[in-house]
């Protein structure tokens, strides 16, 4: 019956191992569970509603991934789409998290018209690799921020903007379960980051620091403080449009970096390099996201952490289904999730930091017509605490040294669209 539905043999593959590589996939991104509603929470969430939304998204998103797509490829609310939308949309000032989540359902909405359209290759094609890079690195820099101003040992200072912050036994847990952490990645044990969390966890509950829940089950799902409590009718208007399209277009390269570095090793790549499914995976993608908008979270997308579950012999539908089951099961431990501290996330959030850091040696700093605009993309997201004016930047940057230096034909179509949105997101900002 499960080779009849999955394929297992011609896929040179069990139950068993399909089992053991779903599970395997949900230890490398269970700490979503705990860190998506840490940092949604910030823009005033109910943090245990939180927990709920993410792990039942979590689940239907990756389930439906296995059933229609025979691929073990895993879905969750994004990292980085996540804290674009507490601390760019909600704490930056533009709109409440109802309307926000009225901005990732309609960037859902494009997304799905761009890829059932075709259009997403002409996007894909126009935006320069070094600028795609560039996100992904300052990205990674804008989460570590938040990790360590969590942990606190960055905080707020009133001579120099930030400072170190006193190093208190919060602090030292922290540091503690950095460091469990980094040793398992260097062992390349799987799950590093959710044992961490787990480990930093107990020993706060040894010292008195969290108090156990009277029961660590939950059988009444605690999401109605944000499920439908979307506001599309205030996300449309032409000031959001800007935002709308940063989400669409974070969550398409997002994507489409995760699905194309995981196709190769789950055997999704023909000879000619076509990836057959892609359209399919990125359409469910986008209906994630605007289901997840409607129960109440964050951009949901394809998950870079399927890779552990694909590097154990995971190489159907049925790994994520497996994944998606633990993550349902995840939903009748909300009291113990929710007991979690920030300190004892704050290190999962430093470490996706560095992973997504790593690709910054793709970019040529050399070549200026290069390192300028992915520079600022890199800085910018950092030190203006939003992800949108960085990326607004880097591209206006782009296109305008290319416009000076005459090198039109390197500018698509696209790519001045989205210049034009991008000098119109500052342009409204300024206006704020």
């Amino acid at each position: 019956m499960l080779d009849k539905l999955f394929h297992l043999k011609r896929n040179k593959t069990s139950p068993q191992v399909e089992v053991i590589a779903g599970l395997t996939t949900f230890l490398a991104m269970a700490y979503i569970a705990f860190v998506n509603p840490e940092i949604l929470s910030a823009a005033g969430m109910d943090r245990s509603a939180l927990i709920g939304v993410t792990c039942l998204v979590t689940a239907v998103a990756t389930i439906a991934t296995g059933i229609f797509t025979n691929t073990p490829i895993a879905m969750a609310p994004g990292m980085g789409l996540n804290a674009f939308f507490a601390y760019s949309l909600v704490l930056g000032g533009i709109v409440n998290w109802e309307t926000a989540l009225g901005i990732v359902f309609l960037s859902g909405l494009l997304f799905l018209a761009l890829t059932l359209l075709g259009a997403r290759q002409a996007i894909v094609r126009s935006i320069p690799h070094s600028l795609v890079i560039a996100i992904s690195v300052g990205l990674g820099i804008f989460i570590t921020f938040i990790g360590l101003t969590n942990l606190g040992l960055v905080v707020r200072s009133e001579a120099t903007l930030v400072g170190l912050g006193p190093i208190n036994s919060n602090v030292l847990i922290g540091l503690f379960a950095l460091l469990f952490i980094i040793i398992l990645e260097i062992k390349k044990i799987k799950g590093s980051l959710f044992l961490g969390i787990i480990v930093a966890t107990a020993v706060a509950v040894a010292m008195g620091k969290v108090e156990l829940p009277s029961s660590p089950f939950a059988f009444n799902l605690h999401i109605q403080p944000l499920v439908f409590k979307i506001d599309i009718a205030g996300a449309l208007r032409w000031s959001f449009i800007s935002a709308i399209f940063s989400l669409m277009f974070m969550d398409l390269f997002d994507s489409l970096g995760t699905l194309v570095a995981v196709a190769q090793e789950a055997n999704l790549v023909e000879k000619d390099g076509n990836i057959p499914k892609l359209g399919r995976l990125l359409t469910l993608d986008a209906l994630a996201t605007m289901f997840g908008a409607l129960i109440g979270t964050s951009t949901t997308t394809s998950y870079l952490e399927s890779a552990a579950g694909i590097e154990s012999g995971g190489r159907t539908g049925l790994t994520a289904i497996i994944t998606g089951c633990a993550f349902l099961g995840g939903l009748f431990f909300i009291p113990i999730i929710g007991i979690v501290p920030p300190y004892a996330t704050a290190p999962a959030l430093i470490m996706v930091g560095l992973y997504m850091m790593r690709r910054i040696v793709e970019i040529n700093f050399k070549d200026l017509e290069v390192g300028i605009p992915c520079f600022l993309v890199i800085i910018l997201v950092s030190f203006t605490y939003s992800i949108s004016t960085g990326l607004a930047f880097g591209f206006i940057f782009y296109v305008v040294l290319r416009s000076i230096l005459g090198k039109f034909k390197e500018i698509s179509v696209t790519l001045w669209v989205i210049f034009a949105l991008s000098l119109f997101h500052l342009i409204l900002h300024n206006f704020m």
